[in-house]
């Protein structure tokens, strides 16, 4: 099974894609989380893609391909898998053909802007083991600190209020 979600960014892709895998024994694509790996790690892609993303910027589109073409050749997705995010510009979509790529769900998640500004600027991120909390939806046990890591969680520099306004414009547009 090959599918797509598709929808703004803080739409729910992740959350929802996270949920599918498990049924179906795909694993997710998420451009967002292989980018913020190479940002992790300080790769030239990651370098490069920080200073984009940190002013709300989405990356070009041919890196985006490029990204994704690395992780769908892995063997794990020989059966199938989810394109968290991708496509999201017209060349990107046209790529999918070009690849020869046979989608057989699109799922597009549709969410109001005001929702997802407050759902990105509450979001907190353990920086050890990624795991995600909200202020109000989903908060840790002592309302600061990872339940799992007890690291104090942090805020994504993407998840500032201007910054996900300017993500949703150029989403949008």
């Amino acid at each position: 099974m090959k599918i797509i979600f598709l929808g703004a960014p803080g739409a729910g892709k992740g959350t929802q894609a996270d949920h599918v895998p498990v049924r179906l024994g795909i694993p997710t694509i998420s451009t967002g989380a292989i980018i913020r790996e190479a940002i992790k790690n300080g790769t030239e892609t990651g370098l490069k893609a920080k200073k984009l993303i940190e002013h709300g910027n989405l990356l070009p589109d041919d890196v985006v391909i490029e990204i994704v073409k690395e992780r769908l050749a892995k063997s794990d997705c020989s059966h199938g898998y989810i394109l968290d995010g991708f496509p999201r510009t017209v060349p990107q979509a046209e790529a999918i053909d070009q690849m020869g790529l046979n989608i057989d769900k699109v799922v597009s998640l549709e969410v109001d802007d005001d929702v997802i500004v407050e759902r990105m600027t509450g979001r907190r991120i353990c920086p050890d083991c990624g795991r995600t909390y909200h202020v109000h939806y989903n908060p840790p046990v002592d309302g600061k600190n990872c339940d799992k890591c007890k690291v104090e969680l942090s805020i994504r520099a993407d998840d500032a209020p201007d910054v996900v306004r300017s993500r949703l414009e150029l989403y949008h547009d």
